[in-house]
C-alpha cells in the first residue's frame, strides 16, 4: 500500500464516516490485522469508540475479522474496498441507466447503508419515490420489489454471508465471533415476500392524508409486532458485477470509436443477415488490436473476445494520451514508435521518428525520468564498458501502468482536498444561503406573498450570489475531474489485475 493510497483512503473515510472511523481504519491499513485491545491501545481510543468504529467499517465491508486458533479475533482493513468508495456515483448512475430511478435508489440505499434486508430496501425506496411524485400518487411496493428481483437476477446485488442456524439440542460454548457462510447457489436467490403496500410521505403537520389529527388516529402495529419475513437475509451491492459491466462498455466504446462508420450503419435492433454479420466478424478478427479472435473453421469458426489484449490496448492508449498531454505530440510519436518496435537504440529512434538528434535525446530522457519508458543495457563484454554496450529503449506497459495508477491516486487526493478547502473557505456563506432557503421554503408553505419572498431573497447580496455561483462551478469541476480520473484508475487496475492473473 503506497503513501498516496493510504492518504486517499484517509480522506475517503473521513469524508464518509468522520474522524474516529478514519483514525481506526487508517491504523488498520498501516499495521495490518490486529485484535481489539491492541487497536484501542495503539490509537489511544476508548474500547467503546473502537467497537462502534469497527461496527461501521464491518457493516460497509471495509473491514473483515478472523478468529485464530487461540480464540483471538483480529480485524483487517480492506484497502481496495475503501478506494471503491470513489466509484459510488458511477455505480448509482449505472443502475439508473439500466433500471431507471427505482434501480438507482435501490443501489444507492445499499451503498449508503452497507447491508440491508430486501423488505427494508423496498419500503425505503418506495417512500423516497413517493416523496417526488405528485400529490395523490404513490409508489407500490410490488413495483420496487420487481426491480430488486431484476437486479438480483442480473447479479448487480447479492446476498451477504450469513450465520448458519444451530440446533438447540447442542448448547455448546459460543465462538468469540460469528462464523459466516456463503453459498454460491443461494447468493442471488430472492426470498418470496408478499410486500403489500405503498410508499408514504413524510408530513410536517399533525394530520395524515385524510386530515385526521394524530390524537384521533388509531394506532396500528404497536402491540402486534409481526416478524420481518426476510429477517437475517441481508443484501449488498455486487461491485465486481458493476466492474464487469464497466469493462465490457469500455471495450465496446473502444471498438465503436475505431470502427465508427461501421457501427453507425448497423440496422436498428441488430436484425442483420448472416452474410453481413460474417463481414463484421471478419473485420473485427482481422483488426490489429485483436479484440476479437477466431479459432477453427468448422461451422464458420468460433469467435472469442480476448479480454486481456483488449485491456492491454486500453491501458496503452491511456499511456499514449498522458504522454501526448504532458510532453507533446512529438514525444507521443516516439512513445508509439518504441511500443511498436519493442527495443530501439537512440540512433534508431532519431531515424525512425525523423527527429533531430538533440531533440530526440531530450524527449527520450524526459520520458525516461517520468518512468514512461525504460532503458535496457545489453553488454557485449563482461566488463560492461559503455563503448561495448547496447542501450535499448523499451516500454514496460505494466510498470508504466503502475506508475500512472499511483499518480492518479495522488491526483484524486489533491482534488478532494481542494474541494474541502473551497467548501471550508465559503462555509459562512453556505450556511447563510441554507438558512435563507429554509426560510423561503417555510414561507411558501404558509402562503406568503411574492413581495415578502423577494425581501427574504435580497438578504443575500449580488456579490454573495456571484461568489456562490463561482463556488458551485468550481465544486462541479472538481467532482467531474474525480469521476474522470477514476475512469482511468479503473482501466489501469483492470489491466494490472488481468496481467497478474496470467503470470
Amino acid at each position: 500500500m503506497t503513501q498516496a493510497e493510504i492518504k486517499l483512503c484517509s480522506l475517503l473515510l473521513q469524508e464518509h464516516f468522520g474522524e474516529i472511523v478514519e483514525k481506526i481504519g487508517v491504523h488498520l491499513i498501516r499495521t495490518g490485522s490486529q485484535p481489539l485491545r491492541v487497536i484501542a491501545h495503539d490509537t489511544g481510543t476508548s474500547l467503546d469508540q473502537v467497537k462502534k468504529a469497527l461496527c461501521v467499517l464491518i457493516q460497509h465491508n471495509l473491514v473483515i475479522y478472523q478468529v485464530h486458533k487461540r480464540g483471538v479475533v483480529e480485524y483487517e482493513a480492506q484497502c481496495s474496498r475503501v478506494l471503491r468508495m470513489l466509484r459510488y456515483p458511477r455505480y448509482i448512475y449505472t443502475a439508473k441507466t439500466l433500471y431507471s430511478d427505482t434501480g438507482e435508489l435501490i443501489v444507492e440505499e445499499l451503498l449508503l447503508n452497507g447491508k440491508m434486508t430486501m423488505s427494508a430496501v423496498v419500503k425505503k425506496v418506495a417512500d423516497r419515490l413517493t416523496e417526488t411524485m405528485e400529490d395523490g400518487k404513490t409508489m407500490d411496493y410490488a413495483e420496487v420489489s420487481n426491480t430488486f428481483v431484476r437486479l438480483a437476477d442480473t447479479h448487480f446485488v447479492q446476498r451477504c454471508p450469513w450465520v448458519p442456524a444451530t440446533e438447540n439440542s447442542d448448547p455448546g460454548p459460543l465462538p468469540p465471533a460469528p462464523i459466516l457462510v456463503n453459498s454460491e447457489k443461494d447468493m442471488y436467490l430472492v426470498p418470496k415476500l408478499s410486500l403489500i403496500g405503498k410508499g408514504k410521505r413524510r408530513r410536517s403537520s399533525d394530520e395524515d392524508a385524510a386530515g385526521e389529527p394524530k390524537a384521533k388516529r388509531p394506532k396500528h402495529n404497536t402491540d402486534n409486532k409481526e416478524p420481518i419475513p426476510d429477517d437475517g437475509i441481508y443484501w449488498q451491492a455486487n461491485l465486481d458485477r458493476f466492474h464487469q459491466h464497466f469493462r465490457d462498455q469500455a471495450i465496446v466504446s473502444a471498438v465503436a470509436n475505431r470502427m465508427d462508420q461501421i457501427f453507425r450503419s448497423l440496422p436498428v435492433g441488430y436484425n442483420i443477415s448472416k452474410q453481413v454479420l460474417d463481414q463484421y466478424l471478419t473485420l473485427l478478427a482481422d483488426d490489429p488490436l485483436e479484440f476479437v479472435g477466431k479459432s477453427g473453421d468448422s461451422g464458420g469458426g468460433m469467435y472469442v473476445i480476448n479480454l486481456h489484449k483488449a485491456l492491454g490496448s486500453l491501458a496503452t492508449a491511456t499511456l499514449e494520451s498522458v504522454v501526448q498531454e504532458r510532453f507533446g505530440s512529438r514525444c507521443a510519436r516516439i512513445f508509439r514508435l518504441v511500443l511498436q518496435k519493442k527495443h530501439l537504440e537512440q540512433k534508431q529512434v532519431e531515424d525512425f521518428a525523423m527527429i533531430p538528434a538533440k531533440e530526440a535525446k531530450d524527449m527520450l530522457y524526459k520520458m525516461l525520468s517520468g518512468n514512461f519508458i525504460s532503458l535496457q543495457e545489453i553488454p557485449k563484454t563482461p566488463d560492461h564498458a559503455p563503448s561495448r554496450t547496447f542501450y535499448l529503449y523499451t516500454v514496460n506497459i505494466l510498470s508504466a501502468a503502475r506508475m500512472l495508477l499511483h499518480r492518479c491516486y495522488k491526483s484524486i487526493a489533491n482534488l478532494i482536498e481542494r474541494r474541502q478547502f473551497e467548501t471550508k473557505e465559503n462555509k459562512r456563506l453556505l450556511e447563510k444561503s441554507q438558512r435563507v432557503e429554509a426560510i423561503i421554503a417555510s414561507m411558501q408553505a404558509t402562503g406568503a406573498e411574492d413581495a415578502q419572498l423577494q425581501e427574504i431573497e435580497e438578504m443575500i447580496t449580488v456579490p454573495e450570489r456571484q461568489q456562490l455561483e463561482t463556488l458551485k462551478r468550481n465544486v462541479n469541476k472538481l467532482d467531474a475531474s474525480e469521476i474522470q480520473v477514476d475512469e482511468t484508475i479503473f482501466l489501469l487496475e483492470s489491466y494490472i489485475e488481468s496481467t497478474m492473473k496470467r503470470q
